[in-house]
């Protein structure tokens, strides 16, 4: 019990990256890979509050995994990059909205280029 008070006191003093946070985003895995083997696989590193598994085009081969502490999802992460599942390296990524809405405003800003190349014939 003494061993887990401390390293409950040395983890709450830790400093993380500014990246780091509970929702993971796993790219690369197999198409046939079910949720309960995500679980296996993501759970032995700590509680899980959510798995979202990518079914259909783009978001196939993807995962997002949301743990309830953000030191299991660090630890997590340290420990699943690169992880050989059947064949396949995974690719496991703190999830960043920030970068998501960049891609989305880039997106809608290169349609109103075009709309705009086109109504005035460019």
């Amino acid at each position: 019990i003494v061993k887990l008070k401390m390293s409950a006191r040395g983890r709450a003093n830790a400093r993380l990256p500014p990246e780091v946070n509970r929702i993971l985003f796993v790219r690369n895995l197999p198409y046939k890979i079910t949720a309960e083997e995500l679980y296996d696989i993501f759970s032995k590193y700590g509680p899980i509050r959510q798995i979202r598994k990518g079914v259909s085009g783009e978001a196939k081969g993807t995962a997002f995994v949301v743990y309830e502490d953000i030191y299991d999802a660090k630890t997590a992460v340290d420990h699943l990059n690169g992880f050989n599942v059947a064949g396949r390296y995974l690719i496991v990524l703190y999830y960043q909205q920030t970068r998501l809405h960049k891609k989305m405003d880039l997106a809608k800003k290169k349609e109103e280029l075009d709309r705009l190349r086109q109504q005035h014939g460019v």
